[in-house]
């Protein structure tokens, strides 16, 4: 895992080494009955047929947080071949849009598949290493794809690290995300100056945080990944900017005007913690809790 090394303190600081899957059927299980919690996406079919004319499985199919089809592809050690696979059945997918509406109606509703956004459908890559070819190639292509390393650590423990995230968009010539500038404020919308200035600062703060962050511009807000979403910036208001983040809204202190607890209630994009946004001051103030959200993603 790129460096890390894991110790059991319990045995008195004994290094568990790193090893890959005995079979590639053993990753696909474990991450399709965890898809979820380890990559943030909705898990609905296993080896589904692609027919008879196309001849193809796709590994796994699932939708993302921000409703985007997903295609999930699994290798057991490195192999060039799993990102050729998986962009020859992400091609099948976007000209079937149909089987996949109703797949996810059968297994998620109408009113989610309603939902389904085909902007930038993904291709997740799971595999026991890549090289720098493979993550030079992604990087220049035009689709939305992130390469996936995963180890498992004796019989109690695995580690997946985000090797490369790169974000397309079947809308976009060049597949580049939008970002907020003064002249034009978040999804074209208007607001103040202040506001619009504070946007800016929020997005270099964010996209400051890793080189792995990517966004995805939905209608109603923009969502800062790395394999899953940190953080969800909604269009800028009058007074505040809202952001939702994945912290658990127990391990923050919950200040009247700044922070609040949405558990269970409705709001755009994802995340159980709110931050309400007026000024550099409460910018500076979120900063660790974006940290912290950003560290968990």
């Amino acid at each position: 895992m790129s460096g890390v090394r894991l110790f059991d303190r319990v045995s008195g600081v004994v290094e568990v080494l790193p090893r890959l899957a005995e079979v590639e059927a053993d990753v696909q299980g474990l991450v399709e009955a965890h898809m979820e919690t380890m990559l943030g996406v909705r898990f609905l079919a296993s080896e589904f047929s692609t027919g008879p004319v196309h001849g193809g499985r796709i590994d796994s199919l699932g939708l993302d947080e921000n409703n985007a089809p997903v295609i999930v592809e699994y290798k057991r050690g490195t192999d060039a071949g799993v990102i050729h696979q998986g962009l020859f059945y992400l091609a099948w997918l976007v000209d079937h849009p149909a089987e996949f509406h109703q797949l996810v109606r059968d297994r998620l509703g109408a009113e989610i598949a309603a939902q389904i956004v085909w902007r930038a459908p993904r291709l997740i890559c799971v595999a026991g290493d890549f090289t720098r070819y493979d993550i030079h190639a992604v990087r220049e292509h035009r689709r939305s794809i992130d390469l996936v390393r995963y180890r498992f650590f004796g019989d109690q423990h695995v580690g997946l690290e985000a090797v490369a995230s790169v974000t397309g968009n079947l809308g976009s010539a060049g597949g580049r995300s939008h970002r907020p500038t003064r002249d034009a404020a978040h999804g074209g919308r208007c607001a103040d100056g202040a506001m619009a200035e504070l946007e800016i600062e929020l997005d270099e703060m964010l996209r400051g945080l890793g080189d792995d962050v990517t966004t995805v511009q939905r209608k109603t807000y923009r969502a800062y990944q790395r394999l899953r979403n940190f953080a969800c910036v909604c269009p800028p208001r009058q007074k505040d900017l809202l952001v939702y983040v994945k912290a658990d809204p127990k391990s923050v202190e919950l200040v009247p005007g700044f922070t609040r607890d949405v558990t269970g209630l409705g709001h755009h994009g994802t995340g159980d913690l709110e931050l309400r946004l007026a000024s550099r001051r409460h910018l500076d103030r979120a900063h660790e809790v974006l940290r912290m959200s950003y560290a968990g993603a």
